[in-house]
C-alpha cells in the first residue's frame, strides 16, 4: 500500500474542513428558517418557542331577529351599512403580538371590513367608547386595510405589534362602509359587555360620544397572542350557565372569568389562556341557540390555538328541553352519554385532556323541574356516569358545590338569579372556586 502523500492528505483536511462548513452553514439557516415568529408556527415535536395561543373567544351564532342591532343600523336587506362597530373584550393571557378573527359563519354573504383598529379602553375598563390616547393601531390582512370575509368562513389579521396585558381589556373597532348586504349576521348574543354603533368611520376617533349602546358583540369572533413556549389554553364549552346569564354586565364576573383570575394568580398556571365557548340555551345533542356541541367541536375548541385542555359542563338543556316522561328522560341520558364519549374520544385525537363537570340542580325552575322528578333523575344518572373513573380524564364536581345539601335537588338559595337554575356573581364565583388549577399544570 503506498504512503498518503502531502499533497493528498492537504487535499484530504480541506475537504473536510468545507463539508464541516457547510454543515455549520446549512444548520444555521436552518434554524433562522425554523425560529418561531409572528405567523410563523413552531414544527410540531421541536423545542417550544413562542406560538400563538387563544386569549379570548366569543362563540359565533346566528343572530336572531330580537338581537340584531337596533334601528337605523339593521334596514329591510342590509345590516351595519356605513357602521363603525366599537367592542371591548376581556383577554385571559397577555403577548406583544395579537392577531384578530373575525367570523362570517352564518353569513349569506360576503361580509366587507373597510377599517380596524386596536386600542386599550380608557381606564382599563370594559364596555366603554373611549379608548387611551396614544394607544390606537391600524389592524391589516394581507397587508391591506380592507379586507372581505367570505360566506361562512372566518378572517385571520395580520400580526399587529401590540403590548396586551394578561387579565386585561382591548378595544377593537370595525367600520364596514358596505354593510351585510343581507339579515344574516353572525355575533355573540350573549356579550354581557357593551359594544357601540356609529354611523361613518370613526375607526380613528378617540371616543363615540354619539354612538348608540348595544349589549352584544357582533362579528368578531377571536384574539390571539404570541405568546411563550409554557402558554397554553383550556376550552370551556358551555350553555348560559357558562356564557354567564345572572352575570355582571361588564363586570366579568363569569366564572371562566373567575376561574382565569385564579389561574393567573399561580406562577404555575400564569400562562393559561380560558376560552368561553358557551352560547346560552346550547344543547350537546339538539340545535338550539347555535349548533348542537357534536357539531360545534371542531370549530370552538379542535381548530383553536394552543388548546391543551377541555372543560365539559354541558347537558342541562337536553335534560331539560326532553319530555318528563321515564322513556324520553331514559332516550335522552343515554344519547347524552353517548354524545359525551363522542367529544371525549375526538379531543384525545388531537391530544387535549377532557375533564367532565356535574350538571347543577334546577329544582324549583319552570320549566325544567317537574313534579315526578325524571329530569332530577335523569340529571342524577348522568352525573353519576360523569363521576366514573375512566370516563373523563378528571372531575369537576359543580354539583357538589353549589347544590343545598339540605335539599340536593336544589341550588343553595344564596347562589342563584332568583329562576333556581342560573347562578348570580356569587354563584359564579363558587363554581371557578371548584376548579382544581392543578389540572392545568404542564401542557
Amino acid at each position: 500500500m503506498k504512503p498518503f502523500s502531502r499533497t493528498s492528505i492537504a487535499t484530504l483536511l480541506t475537504l473536510c474542513v468545507l463539508v464541516l462548513a457547510l454543515f455549520v452553514a446549512s444548520s444555521a439557516l436552518k434554524a433562522v428558517l425554523e425560529r418561531p415568529g409572528p405567523g410563523r408556527p413552531t414544527a410540531p415535536g421541536a423545542a417550544a418557542g413562542p406560538h400563538w395561543v387563544h386569549t379570548w373567544t366569543g362563540v359565533p351564532q346566528l343572530t336572531e331577529p330580537g338581537n340584531l342591532p337596533p334601528a337605523p343600523f339593521t334596514g329591510e336587506r342590509s345590516v351595519l351599512a356605513d357602521t363603525t362597530l366599537r367592542q371591548t373584550v376581556h383577554v385571559t393571557i397577555g403577548g406583544r403580538h395579537l392577531r384578530l378573527r373575525f367570523s362570517n359563519a352564518y353569513g349569506d354573504t360576503p361580509l366587507p371590513l373597510t377599517a380596524v383598529t386596536v386600542a386599550l379602553p380608557e381606564g382599563g375598563r370594559a364596555g366603554v367608547s373611549a379608548v387611551e390616547p396614544g394607544s390606537l393601531r391600524r389592524v391589516t390582512f394581507a397587508g391591506r386595510d380592507a379586507a372581505t370575509v367570505p360566506v361562512g368562513a372566518q378572517l385571520v389579521s395580520d400580526p399587529v405589534d401590540f403590548g396586551l396585558r394578561p387579565g386585561s381589556d382591548l378595544t377593537v373597532t370595525a367600520y364596514t362602509a358596505q354593510g351585510q348586504p343581507s339579515l344574516a349576521l353572525t355575533s355573540h348574543p350573549g356579550s354581557r359587555t357593551t359594544s357601540y354603533l356609529q354611523h361613518g368611520d370613526h375607526t380613528g376617533d378617540p371616543d363615540l360620544p354619539a354612538a348608540t349602546a348595544v349589549n352584544h358583540w357582533y362579528l368578531l369572533s377571536d384574539v390571539e397572542v404570541l405568546s411563550p413556549g409554557r402558554a397554553a389554553a383550556v376550552a370551556v364549552v358551555g350553555d348560559s350557565l357558562t356564557d354567564g346569564r345572572g352575570s355582571t354586565t361588564n363586570g366579568n364576573d363569569r366564572w371562566p372569568d373567575r376561574l382565569a383570575d385564579r389561574l393567573r394568580a399561580r406562577s404555575a398556571t400564569s400562562d393559561v389562556a380560558v376560552l368561553n365557548q358557551a352560547a346560552g340555551g346550547n344543547r350537546v345533542l339538539a340545535d338550539g341557540v347555535g349548533p348542537n356541541v357534536l357539531a360545534r367541536l371542531d370549530r370552538d375548541v379542535l381548530s383553536r390555538s394552543g388548546v391543551s385542555w377541555l372543560v365539559l359542563f354541558e347537558g342541562v338543556n337536553d335534560i331539560g328541553t326532553a319530555d318528563a316522561a321515564p322513556e324520553a328522560q331514559r332516550a335522552v341520558t343515554d344519547d347524552l352519554i353517548a354524545g359525551y364519549e363522542q367529544i371525549v374520544v375526538r379531543a384525545h385525537a388531537q391530544g387535549i385532556r377532557v375533564y367532565g363537570a356535574t350538571l347543577t340542580p334546577f329544582g324549583g325552575n319552570t320549566p325544567y323541574d317537574d313534579a315526578a322528578g325524571e329530569r332530577e333523575a335523569s340529571r342524577q344518572r348522568v352525573n353519576a356516569w360523569i363521576r366514573t373513573p375512566g370516563h373523563f380524564d378528571s372531575v369537576i364536581d359543580f354539583d357538589r358545590a353549589v347544590r343545598d345539601p339540605a335539599h340536593p335537588a336544589r341550588l343553595l338559595p344564596g347562589l342563584h338569579d332568583g329562576d333556581w337554575l342560573h347562578l348570580d356573581p356569587k354563584g359564579y364565583g363558587v363554581l371557578a372556586d371548584a376548579v382544581p388549577t392543578g389540572l392545568f399544570r404542564g401542557k
